[in-house]
């Protein structure tokens, strides 16, 4: 994991929003992000690929469904960044869980 990767990919609102939402919720998968944040499936699935390459998320399918959630392997410094984000601005979710909290089960 490289330092200035990781946070180049956090520095992009969607991608912080995406990251905290999988780190709030354990896994998501793209239904339930597309749901929580009112972006396009094309444009989801292009911000997942990008942390994915970068190693921030791991994926998994399951039937037809592709499940995120964050790589286990992050180094300790990564966790502790994602978890300070997550911390530092409560609010800063409360709209998104709302809407992902409202949706029926998609997958």
């Amino acid at each position: 994991m490289d330092l200035l990767n990781f946070h180049k990919c956090l520095a992009d609102e969607t991608r912080l929003r995406v990251v905290l939402l999988i780190a709030d919720q354990d896994e998501l998968c793209v239904c339930e992000l597309i749901s929580a944040l009112q972006i396009s499936q094309p444009k989801i699935s292009r911000h997942l690929a990008l942390l994915r390459q970068h190693g921030v998320l791991q994926d998994r399918r399951q039937g037809q469904w592709v499940y995120y959630r964050l790589n286990p392997n992050l180094p300790a410094w990564a966790i502790e960044s994602i978890n300070a984000a997550h911390h530092s601005k409560p609010n800063f979710l409360v709209a998104d869980l709302a809407k992902l909290q409202r949706l029926d089960n998609c997958c």
